[in-house]
């Protein structure tokens, strides 16, 4: 039985059971509920109660996992087999914080992650030793969301040591924005592409070593030492990647050297072990006590058995304003994909449209949309109980927001005038974090890297390869020496019209 056949099979009869219930009903009528649906993994708790769902149909989420053999695929990632199929090869980003993985492959992993962590930490005393005070990480996609979003939450945390900056966009603002303020003779660089041929790092770059007067403060992160070496970086500053690790999985590698000049190597080493504590718990917990999978059953529930096409991810905490973005890249270059590894149609809906924003700013944006709107959009929220500031008022009403909206999204609130009624009924998970720490931050986003993973499982489509993003690559290449104006051999006739156009305003037609 294919993997949309079991989604639908088994899920299809619960959805109509209970499409004339509400979550409100719900929860009345299961007093335990609001404990039972709840789960904490070290400093992170969760709360499912506000899902539309009820015993009967977790349990039959439960037999799916069972039919897809979660447990078995968690430790087919663990153990270093060959999960990523188009590509041939084991997705081993957990190598880089757990040492939980059996057999050869996975040991070797490990010894080689072990090996370039040894390394970043010399790196990273060898600049605590310069006159070097800011650092430009310049990457793009995983090379600068994970690190970005990680820098930013953790800023809290930071030893003061480097100022730390990110250079991603090819657009030539970006770069002028960046430097401006900064002194290139206390300034060093990093580098970050697999294949050291990424053309917007690589452009970038060049603005980056013409800035600094040559490579001597250069640094890089790829798997490509010798293009590296013919840029202009001396091998001594390279960092490894491998091809084990995807780009949006690879924050705990070398690729966080940024996040260590921002906060530390000791706390860098934190964000791994608390990481490696939601590994732990992915791979050793029961499905019904498995976050990550409780999390993906969730997901899957809202998206196939009730139809809901994005999901929001809602932090109220302004140091996790980057996560929504972040999330953007892990969920959806992860699981959007409609073809199964075999090359079949997948059947089914996959991965929703992710989008979201920081609470409480959201609420004067878009909440009127989710609360309102014709459309049911299903939340993750997020919330940090002990902050790290001194405005306890402020810190209160943050927390009573974010209670009140999971609460007025799932009951609603009826009135005589319809425009001020309030359907509810719309589901959220609840996540807390006990505080805004290294570990915690790291078990946040490994929950959410499992979740991603055990998603694609039930959908039967390979999480760790994302060839959506290579057509238009390859367009822009072959089209770029007409944006030059040293050809106009272009095939299509609307993108011919617009070049036209583009060089009509260029010349001041």
């Amino acid at each position: 039985m294919t993997a949309a056949q079991r989604l639908t099979g088994s899920l299809a009869p619960h959805a109509q059971r209970l499409s004339s219930i509400r979550i409100a009903e719900l929860i009345a009528a299961d007093p335990a509920r609001a404990g039972d649906l709840s789960l904490r993994v070290g400093p992170l708790y969760a709360n499912f109660s506000r899902q539309r769902i009820d015993r009967d149909a977790l349990d039959a989420l439960l037999q799916l996992a069972d039919a897809c053999a979660l447990p078995q695929a968690f430790r087919a990632l663990f153990d270093g087999e060959r999960v990523n199929v188009s590509e041939d090869r084991p997705a081993l980003h957990v190598a880089l914080r757990s040492a939980l993985g059996a057999g050869e492959v996975a040991r070797d992993a490990q010894a080689q992650a072990a090996q370039a962590h040894a390394r970043m930490a010399k790196l990273v005393d060898d600049l605590a030793a310069s006159d070097v005070t800011d650092i430009v990480n310049v990457g793009i996609g995983g090379s600068d969301l994970g690190p970005r979003l990680v820098a930013d939450a953790l800023k809290d945390a930071h030893s003061g040591r480097f100022r730390v900056h990110f250079l991603t966009n090819v657009d030539g603002s970006d770069a002028q924005h960046t430097l401006r303020g900064l002194d290139p003779a206390r300034t060093a660089a990093i580098l970050v592409s697999k294949s050291f041929g990424t053309q917007e790092t690589l452009l970038n770059g060049r603005i980056l070593k013409d800035w600094l007067g040559g490579g001597e403060r250069l640094y890089a992160v790829s798997a490509n030492v010798p293009k590296a070496e013919a840029f202009g970086v001396a091998a001594e500053r390279v960092l490894p990647m491998w091809d084990w690790v995807g780009g949006r999985y690879s924050l705990w590698s070398a690729v966080g050297f940024a996040i260590a000049l921002a906060i530390g190597m000791p706390r860098f080493e934190e964000l791994l072990a608390g990481a490696a504590e939601m590994d732990a718990h992915a791979l050793q917990a029961p499905p019904e006590r498995n976050l990550p999978i409780l999390h993906a059953l969730s997901v899957v529930w809202n998206r196939n058995a009730l139809g809901l096409s994005t999901h929001a991810v809602l932090p109220y905490d302004e140091r996790l304003a980057l996560l929504p973005a972040y999330l953007q890249q892990l969920v959806m270059e992860s699981l959007g994909k409609s073809v199964t590894p075999a090359g079949q149609a997948a059947g089914v809906d996959t991965v929703p449209v992710l989008w979201g924003g920081a609470g409480t700013n959201s609420q004067h944006s878009f909440f009127q949309a989710l609360h309102q709107g014709t459309q049911t959009v299903p939340a993750d929220f997020i919330g940090v109980v002990n902050p790290d500031h001194a405005y306890a008022e402020n810190h209160a009403a943050l927390l009573s927001n974010l209670l009140a909206q999971t609460e007025a999204l799932a009951n609603g609130h009826s009135d005589g005038d319809p425009q001020k009624t309030y359907p509810g009924n719309r589901p959220s998970t609840l996540l807390l974090l006990d505080a805004l720490t290294p570990a915690s931050l790291g078990a946040l986003i490994a929950l959410y890297e499992h979740s991603v993973y055990a998603q694609s499982v039930l959908w039967g489509v390979n999480a760790f390869d994302q060839w959506g993003v290579e057509l238009g690559k390859r367009i822009a290449g072959e089209l770029l020496p007409a944006v030059r104006g040293e050809t106009t051999e272009v095939s299509d006739p609307v993108t011919r019209e617009l070049l036209t156009e583009i060089s009509r305003r260029r010349s001041g037609g």
